[in-house]
């Protein structure tokens, strides 16, 4: 599938993905996109081949004798808790799927499979298990639907996966990242005609101007 991608990735979020610093949550949002978007995954590429050169110029260190013991260890706990997500995947899921390869690994299918939770005004989510350092959604928001008015209290990063959305910045279609942080407040509106299916990661809870949209907060874990 082609898109028409605007929107890429920072080159400080590509670093920060290939130098493996990402919380999970922002991991996979970086991998789907990756998956859909030819110029990001070469930069992330790029970056690895960068990082590799820089490691083999490295002073090697004495290792402990339990040091390959513990590194199992970790993978097998860490296995348990969360889906290892590759670093440059390339899509391979059919034509006609919605969902990227990388996050139909964590729903285990494609849009059909997921399991979403009403949260109000038509919208649609389904909290994706990741570590804690962040949270990543589903979102389906009903064609013509408004965002309640919101700011940030830390980065908050939006993959379009169908459908299309605009705010007071820009508009945003299938394939395009959308990253916020603490000095950005805007209400998002997904466009006339099909619903608008989007990834959402964030490090911190949104700061909601309206009341209910505060009241809920805490049941929906925004």
């Amino acid at each position: 599938m082609t898109y028409e991608i605007k929107h890429h990735l920072t080159e400080a979020v590509v670093m920060a993905y290939s130098a493996g610093t990402l919380p999970e949550a922002f991991n996979l949002l970086v991998a789907a996109h990756i998956s859909m978007c030819d110029e990001c995954r070469a930069l992330v590429a790029a970056h690895e081949f960068v990082g590799g050169a820089i490691l083999e110029d490295c002073e090697e260190i004495a290792l402990s004798d339990d040091a390959l013991e513990a590194c199992f260890s970790k993978i097998e706990t860490g296995a348990k808790d969360q889906i290892l997500v590759p670093a440059t995947p390339v899509s391979s899921q059919n034509e006609n799927s919605v969902l990227p390869q990388p996050l139909q690994d964590y729903v285990g299918g494609d849009l059909d499979a997921v399991k979403w939770r009403k949260v109000g005004g038509g919208v649609q989510q389904a909290i994706l298990r990741t570590s804690k350092e962040a949270t990543v959604r589903l979102l389906r928001i009903p064609g013509g639907c408004e965002v309640p008015d919101h700011g940030h209290h830390g980065t908050e990063m939006t993959l379009v996966l169908q459908g299309a959305f605009r705010d007071e910045f820009s508009e945003f279609r299938a394939g395009d990242v959308e990253i916020c942080d603490a000095d950005v407040e805007h209400t998002p509106i997904a466009l006339e005609g099909e619903d608008c299916i989007c990834l959402a990661a964030t490090d911190a809870r949104l700061k909601f101007a309206g009341f209910l949209p505060k009241i809920a907060q805490p049941f929906l874990r925004i």
